[in-house]
């Protein structure tokens, strides 16, 4: 893997939060949402999830996910070395949820932070929101609110580094035939 170089820096990436907290706003009113219970996904979808909660002043406390025991790909990469205690102190059966994470790609990892959601109870909606969106999705997973679209090559990877100076790297890894 190559050097990472730093695609965003931390103010503009708090820009593309102000942005997604007026998109989402909008979303809520749509869906004449008004009480709804934020999670974030350990650990970049966590760090934005906080701003957002924050910045849309939602009474419930934030929901934090670890969804590593929920990947349909444990069996094969491992137990991620940090992993942390999922913590839902809200009830979620019949809640609105808006689910955040840093970066969606094949979507596999929002189908587990769901799976996982649905052992604390049946909720009445999840709107999806993502910090960026790249190329690659493997399941019907769409995000309803995106702070940015990037395109990347299929070698490239984009990662949120945090928490307290927010930016976004792309590495390249290197190919092996």
């Amino acid at each position: 893997m190559k050097t990472p170089h730093i695609f965003m820096q931390h103010d503009a990436i708090i820009d593309l939060i102000d942005g997604m907290v007026h998109l989402l706003r909008h979303q809520l009113d749509d869906r004449e949402i008004t009480d709804p219970a934020l999670i974030g996904i350990h650990t970049g979808g966590a760090w934005i999830a906080r701003e957002l909660h924050g910045r849309l002043a939602c009474p419930d406390p934030l929901g934090l996910l670890d969804i590593s025991f929920y990947r349909d790909d444990f069996t094969r990469i491992g137990v991620n070395p940090q992993v942390r205690p999922s913590q839902i102190d809200f009830d979620v059966e019949g809640r609105d949820i808006v689910l955040v994470d840093d970066v969606i790609q094949s979507g596999r990892t929002i189908r587990a932070a769901m799976n996982e959601i649905f052992d604390f109870g049946r909720p009445a909606s999840i709107l999806l929101v993502n910090l960026i969106e790249r190329s690659g999705r493997q399941l019907p997973i769409q995000p309803d609110v995106v702070g940015l679209r990037v395109p990347l090559q299929p070698h490239e990877h984009i990662r949120l580094q945090g928490p307290e100076q927010l930016t976004l790297e792309v590495t390249h890894r290197d190919s092996v035939d």
